[in-house]
């Protein structure tokens, strides 16, 4: 099977650089470092890819940041290249990820044993009450595909199919890439999730985030917080009328 290691890494973050030497050592795969578009150097033509915020239901109730857009731009790239190198699939990293359990080989391991092609396995990095059948593995290690997909991009592995649906189903999009790789249902792609927990998040280790807030006022807060899990509720109530339907 041939799956490769896709690193997206923006070259001007240098600070973390390091990290991104280091997963090329301690990733169990051959690794291509993939550039990261630049949210502050957006281009006409990476704009023309964002569409209106009612593009699809539930209808994402945020504007986008030109960070968002250039990480979701990010990821295509590298959905772009599993499909175009012929990759059976492509393990997508996001350069503050890190190996953090001497397990992470064998969860790989049962990750890529059985991988269909339209399949994605998500490494999430902290337990989010992914409920679920387990799918495949043997003991603490297993595959589950929860019933709502959790949020965050830190590492998955990605099957060739699922990589052009997920291309094909984001020609144009309307919200965050994290959340439109939960909605299932909108790009055909079965989405699992592997366990025990073997990478965290080092953003903070790292320099912050490079995806930056707006300055919010006191009622913008407000609002946000509000709206947040009135579109969870509406996410989790579409995933299961799809499952019900299906």
């Amino acid at each position: 099977m041939s799956v490769q290691a896709l690193v997206i890494h923006l070259p001007r973050a240098s600070g973390r650089r390091v990290q991104v030497d280091r997963l090329c050592r301690e990733l169990p795969l051959p690794v291509d470092v993939v550039d990261a578009v630049d949210g502050y150097a957006l281009t006409d033509e990476e704009l023309r890819h964002v569409g209106d915020a009612f593009r699809h239901y539930p209808r994402y109730p945020f504007a986008l940041l030109p960070t968002e857009v250039a990480c979701f731009l990010s990821h295509r790239k590298a959905w772009q290249a599993i499909v175009d190198q012929g990759l059976d699939a492509g393990l997508v990293v996001e350069d503050d990820a890190a190996i953090a359990s001497n397990a992470f080989v064998d969860v790989l391991t049962a990750a890529i044993d059985g991988l269909a092609p339209e399949e994605i396995v998500r490494f999430p990095h902290r337990e989010r009450r992914e409920h679920g059948p387990v799918i495949r593995g043997r003991g603490a290690i297993r595959i589950v595909e929860p019933r709502l997909p959790a949020l965050g991009m830190v590492m998955q592995l990605v099957g060739h199919e699922a990589a052009r649906r997920l291309l094909a189903a984001s020609r144009v999009f309307d919200r965050p890439v994290d959340s439109f790789v939960q909605m299932h249902w909108i790009h055909g792609a079965r989405v699992l999730s592997a366990r025990p927990i073997v990478v965290c998040e080092i953003c903070n280790q790292l320099g912050g985030s490079v995806i930056h807030a707006p300055h919010e006022g006191i009622l913008d807060k407000v609002v946000r917080e509000v709206q947040r899990p009135l579109h969870r509720l509406a996410v989790s109530r579409e995933s299961a009328h799809y499952r019900r339907t299906a």
